[in-house]
């Protein structure tokens, strides 16, 4: 049993979300609240595979079996952060399929940065950083045709709950919101603006904006990176630009190679 009270950390509502944002013409067609599950993205790709229809929401209070990239796990107490995933079906070519993570990224930092007044950036591809310490990350993962976006965000984690010494939260960088439900509502209208735009511009990033925003707020282009690569190798040089395709591309002895994939780690300068 938690020691927190829900004074501490009250419950969110289904019913309210739901109220605030599921409309006629809205992308959210449904929010669902559970209060404790394995995994919100792997529920949400079984219900893909069952035929659900696009907007789908699932939040969860406590997730058993969260994951990140590279198979790590990834979990929080219950009801101290956001953790939900959402299903989407664009009807694009599968090569923008790689602005998802990256659009998903932009929003939410957008919607953090104006409610909580604290500085998040990006770092390739998946995390958002208060400084060089992990607030939140973002997996995306296709699945029957459709695309399921999770997401973990640290609100009301304290610093004696954080996982790694890398991590922060909101209440730990004494953020101006540490309210899940305003963060949330917050996170999905910036979500359907920004997604709802990418695929009116047929997964253009740069008709869109989407390039240009990301770039606004990442904190690795610009930077001296060693990136570790899929079957362990690694590359290090300037994070110099993202490509059409969301793929970062790191400069190396004058050679600059496009990547995909991988895990990338920020140089810091030295003395």
């Amino acid at each position: 049993m938690s020691r927190y009270s829900d004074l501490d950390r009250p419950p969110l509502s289904e019913a309210a979300l739901n109220r605030a944002l599921v409309r006629p013409g809205s992308l959210w067609t449904g929010i669902t609240v559970v209060d404790s599950t394995g995994s919100t993205n792997a529920d949400l790709a079984a219900a893909a595979h069952g035929g659900a229809e696009e907007g789908a929401v699932l939040v969860a209070e406590e997730q058993l079996a969260g994951r990140g990239r590279l198979g790590r796990t990834w979990t929080v107490p219950a009801r101290a952060g956001l953790t939900f995933s959402v299903l989407l079906r664009p009807s694009l070519p599968a090569t923008a399929f790689g602005w998802l993570t990256l659009l998903f990224g932009v929003a939410a930092a957008s919607a953090v940065r104006r409610l909580a007044e604290v500085d998040v950036r990006l770092k390739w591809p998946n995390d958002l950083l208060i400084g060089e310490r992990k607030l939140a990350g973002v997996l995306a993962e296709r699945s029957e045709g459709a695309v399921v976006v999770g997401m973990g965000l640290n609100v009301l984690v304290k610093q004696e709950e954080l996982p790694v010494a890398s991590a922060t939260s909101l209440a730990v960088e004494k953020a101006a919101c540490l309210d899940r439900d305003p963060l949330l509502r917050a996170v999905l209208r910036e979500v359907e603006v920004h997604y709802r735009e990418w695929a009116e511009a047929a997964g253009d990033a740069d008709a869109c904006g989407l390039r240009a925003a990301y770039l606004a707020v990442s904190a690795t282009v610009g930077r001296e990176v060693r990136v570790e690569l899929p079957g362990g190798a690694a590359l290090t040089g300037r994070a110099t630009g993202i490509d059409a395709a969301g793929h970062l591309q790191v400069t190396a002895g004058g050679v600059t190679s496009t990547l995909s994939a991988g895990d990338v780690v920020h140089v810091r300068p030295t003395a």
